[in-house]
């Protein structure tokens, strides 16, 4: 059919309706191949249709030229482009001309990117000039350089929020100062406290700053990218903010994540509105990048429906969890196994005997260390990849542990162990309940031959039934405290103390 779309094309018969069918036509690269075969060089008929009086034959046209990626096509695209008066097919053009080199065309782009931006275009038109900044910033920023703005406000004291585990925020809320910090739901809001104390701290899952903006009403996208994206007097707002905490001038990348009870179908476009308003109210100030952006603007609902702004900055190296080059899929996060050592911190013994029967790739045992420091420290497991990337772990975190590729019920070992810290096996597809609650009862009667008098289990556990009903079973066990982890699958870490 590609054959005889192309000739009534040439004919001048429904050229209109003949593009758009020789264009769906074009579905891979095997009929795009087929077509170009077909032409022989030969794009006269396709380039006449650039002057078309039908925008949408110039359309259709300017995108079939674009598929053949002749580099002799060049010119005759970017000089129609620049004449091109209808704004809905403008963007068409620099989609056709993308995959070429136009790097002789890129000061131009440049030039009109710039005048775009202060472009104040009728409510009808602006959709089609924000596609065409799109595609514009996309072309020039793949010629262009961008490394991350320094972030250079180590020893300021930012108004931050730190997201922490919902039900432990006290942990990381004890980490400062009295009348430094307020406790929220599901973090902590830190004030007057210098950003290089801020980042060591290891139980926070995120780092946010708010965004003082006036109000948001989810009704409308354009007006909160406006709000947000307008010059302003306010130190907290997001550009006076962003400037404040780095070197050098704009523009800053960046995207828009929204968390809220909107539905997944209509987030995408609901986002796009946010992050044209926002890129046109700030005059190029703020650029919105799908890949390589510094920062991320994220709109949280509020019980009102409006949203409340954060800035997450990815200009900030987080360094704490660095050593974790490797994982497997059953890993513990680095920062719940942070937050169990936090939480048990009182009962860990320095320069103790420390072993984890389930370790994984080191991530508990090298938390463990870092809270507080131990003498002899091993790891246990019989998936030997595991502790082949616990190895790893633990030398670049400076960790010396003794790795173990061996089952924890027929491990000996000379002298008994001070404390047992360990992230217990979980339920999973491959592993049933019955056999977890197996495993959960053999693991007790078998860590006393490992265990000194008085010896300490710090156990992080999503089966806590498993451990009360051990603990019942065993008196020889006592619970010395519980932590709940998670409220929605009773994720808990028990603290229990050996007799003997």
């Amino acid at each position: 059919m590609i054959r005889e779309y192309y000739e009534a094309i040439c004919k001048g018969v429904d050229v209109r309706a003949n593009l758009i069918a020789l264009r769906s036509a074009l579905k891979d690269e095997k009929e795009v191949r087929a077509f170009a075969y077909l032409l022989g060089g030969d794009f006269s008929v396709l380039g006449d249709l650039l002057a078309h009086e039908d925008p949408k034959v110039r359309k259709n046209a300017a995108i079939l030229l674009g598929k053949m990626e002749s580099e002799d096509l060049l010119p005759l695209l970017f000089e129609t482009y620049q004449k091109e008066t209808t704004r809905f097919i403008r963007a068409d053009y620099l989609k056709a001309m993308e995959h070429m080199d136009y790097t002789p065309y890129l000061g131009a782009l440049q030039e009109r990117l710039q005048e775009l931006r202060s472009v104040q275009a009728a409510p009808e038109e602006q959709k089609h000039v924000a596609e065409e900044i799109r595609m514009l910033q996309a072309m020039v920023l793949k010629h262009q350089k961008l490394e991350l703005h320094p972030f250079t406000a180590l020893d300021q004291a930012e108004d931050v929020i730190l997201v922490t585990n919902k039900e432990q925020s006290a942990v990381t809320a004890r980490k400062f100062p009295s009348g430094c910090c307020r406790r929220l739901k599901g973090g902590v809001r830190v004030n007057g406290v210098p950003m290089r104390e801020i980042l060591p701290i290891r139980t926070y899952t995120e780092l946010l700053f708010p965004i003082e903006a006036e109000a948001l009403p989810q009704s409308d996208p354009e007006l909160i990218g406006r709000r947000l994206g307008e010059e302003s007097e306010q130190e907290g707002s997001l550009t006076k903010r962003m400037q404040r905490m780095h070197s050098g001038a704009g523009p800053y990348r960046f995207r828009i994540e929204l968390k809220g009870r909107m539905e997944a179908s209509k987030k995408g476009a609901y986002i796009r509105k946010v992050s044209d308003a926002l890129e046109r109210a700030s005059k190029g100030m703020w650029i919105n990048s799908a890949t390589d952006y510094e920062a991320e603007v994220r709109l949280l609902e509020r019980k009102d429906g409006g949203f409340t702004p954060f800035l997450k900055l990815y200009t900030i190296k987080d360094k704490r969890f660095s050593y974790r080059k490797e994982f497997v899929a059953s890993s513990i996060a680095p920062v719940n196994a942070a937050l169990t050592a936090e939480l048990a911190v009182k009962y860990l013994k320095e320069d103790g005997q420390i072993l984890d029967p389930f370790c994984g790739v080191g991530t508990m045992l090298i938390e463990r260390n870092k809270a507080v420091k131990a003498k002899e420290i091993y790891g246990l497991d019989i998936f030997g990849e595991a502790i082949e990337k616990a190895r790893v772990n633990a030398q670049r975190a400076g960790c010396r542990i003794q790795f173990i590729n061996r089952d924890f019920f027929t491990f000996e070992h000379a002298y008994l162990f001070d404390e047992i810290i360990s992230d217990l096996p979980q339920v999973t597809q491959a592993k049933p309940k019955q056999e977890i609650h197996e495993l959960y009862l053999e693991f007790f009667r078998k860590a006393p031959q490992h265990l000194k008098e008085n010896a300490v289990l710090i156990l992080y556990v999503t089966e806590p039934q498993f451990v009360a009903e051990a603990v019942r079973r065993h008196p020889e066990y006592r619970v010395e405290e519980t932590f709940l982890i998670n409220e929605k699958n009773r994720t808990t870490v028990y603290v229990l103390r050996y007799l003997g």
